[in-house]
């Protein structure tokens, strides 16, 4: 006995030294990569260089969007989307799910309380009915000593962070949608004024042919060609308005209502921020929920991995009990009395058909997993940022070449129907002309529709749209 007492106490010692270990707190992994994650738009080639280097710690995600997007009327729409969006309405509900989650953890720290009341009749052979009763109270609480209770709760702690920045997600994403699609419109109505002028431009130069055709002056072949230039531009016209209807059809669905007219302004009223600061390093991707949702899970399998470790350790639990009762076990006591009792217990797993073990495997890999994901999401992020750059300057730098390009055509075209009276040009110089200024000018609307677009991708990239 007196040699099982200090094997006992060295034991106890033990398992108490070791469950210090269970008590860690997520910190992020030294190995996560966050050097070079944006890549420097003027850099001429993929060289050690190639990296975007600031020293601004501020942000273009930490404008409010109200500063970024200045249109009335695209403000209204946002607004509308933000309230009426189904996503969003569920992904509020998610957060609230997971917060009574974390109240029911929290709660597991203290006692739990049971009333069962019970009352019975008993009779002897034939002899008097003979009435008990009992009102017990009974209480019960675990003792974390080895901090499974405290990982579960951090592990849900966690995964509500991961659900609030899954509805902040969703949120940047309703915004960034919205934009997208308003600015797409405004895109689309300046491609069709456009084609409509045209439409116009080749009607005329349409009749001029069958009016030289009728004086002898050119052949039929010039009449059928000016033609087909003509019913080439209004087939252009059917397209971009079937455009406008289904991106029309498609901002409604997004903003929660039936599909209907949306009211808009012009892409030339237009006012984007043309100065961007982009943070440094991972502080670039603080605002963006996706990577803080990838952290976050990331520590939920942290504190899973440390509740696979505690259920290794012992349970212990103490429990009491109170009761009212009339029933003294030997016969019938009346009036009643109270009968009080406390018990401790300490569950030690010893064998457990090897499931401790291959949870505690599974936990770790799923570490593993998300660790992973963590420095994947990174990456994607920094692209992101990369693709958003390189988009806003490629389509500013084009958009100045094809005004200077649509400058030079628009004179060509007049040169040409100057020449073309005068017998110096061919009717299909004149065609050629006409065709080549109208493809110009739709192309630098697209490239200043790219310039915006590229403006909202760098706001959601770097993770905008907080309230």
């Amino acid at each position: 006995m007196k040699n099982i007492i200090p094997l006992l106490t060295g034991l106890l010692a033990t398992i108490l030294l070791s469950a210090c270990a269970l008590y860690g707190k997520y910190e992020r992994p030294e190995e996560i990569n966050t050097t070079g994650i944006v890549r420097d738009t003027s850099a001429a080639s993929a060289t050690t260089a190639d990296t975007l280097v600031v020293t601004d710690k501020s942000s273009f995600g930490d404008i409010p969007w109200q500063q970024v997007f200045t249109d009335p009327q695209l403000q209204g729409l946002i607004q509308r989307a933000l309230v009426n969006n189904v996503d969003l309405r569920n992904a509020a509900l998610n957060v609230e799910m997971v917060e009574k989650q974390l109240v029911v953890s929290k709660l597991a720290f203290v006692p739990g309380f049971t009333f069962t009341p019970n009352g019975a009749l008993t009779q002897w052979n034939g002899g008097t009915w003979n009435k008990t009763y009992s009102l017990p109270v009974n209480a019960s609480w675990t003792v974390d000593l080895f901090g499974n209770l405290l990982s579960q709760k951090r592990s849900v702690q966690m995964k509500l962070l991961a659900m609030k920045d899954y509805q902040q997600s969703v949120r940047c994403n309703i915004i960034a949608s919205t934009a997208n699609l308003y600015y797409t419109l405004l895109m689309l109505d300046k491609q069709l004024e456009l084609v409509t002028e045209m439409n116009t431009l080749t009607k005329d130069t349409w009749d001029y042919m069958k009016l030289q055709k009728d004086l002898g002056r050119t052949k039929e072949t010039s009449v059928v060609s000016a033609e087909a230039n003509y019913y080439s531009v209004q087939a252009q016209a059917a397209d971009l308005r079937r455009q406008i209807r289904e991106t029309e059809n498609s901002l409604s669905v997004l903003l929660g209502m039936p599909a209907q007219t949306i009211q808009r302004g012009k892409i030339e009223d237009q006012s984007l921020p043309t100065q961007f600061s982009t943070g440094v390093g991972l502080a670039l991707l603080d605002n963006r929920p996706d990577v803080h949702a990838a952290e976050m899970s990331l520590a939920q399998c942290f504190y899973d991995v440390e509740t696979a470790r505690s259920n290794f350790f012992p349970n212990i639990t103490i429990s009491g009990s109170a009761a009212f009762t009339n029933n003294s076990g030997a016969g019938i006591v009346n009036p009643g009395k109270w009968l009080l009792s406390a018990a401790g217990s300490l569950t030690q797993p010893i064998f457990q058909h090897g499931m401790l073990t291959a949870n505690l495997k599974v936990a770790k890999m799923q570490y593993e997993q998300a660790l992973n994901t963590y420095q994947n999401t990174i990456y994607k992020a920094g692209s992101e940022v990369s693709n958003a750059l390189v988009l806003y300057n490629t389509s500013a730098e084009k958009s100045e070449l094809e005004q200077k390009q649509i400058d030079a055509l628009s004179k060509s075209v007049e040169y040409t129907k100057d020449l073309l009276a005068m017998g110096g040009a061919s009717y299909i110089e004149v065609i050629t002309s006409q065709q080549q200024l109208l493809n110009a000018e739709l192309s630098k609307v697209a490239d200043d529709f790219y310039k915006m677009q590229a403006i909202v991708n760098l706001y959601s990239a770097l993770g905008g749209g907080k309230e």
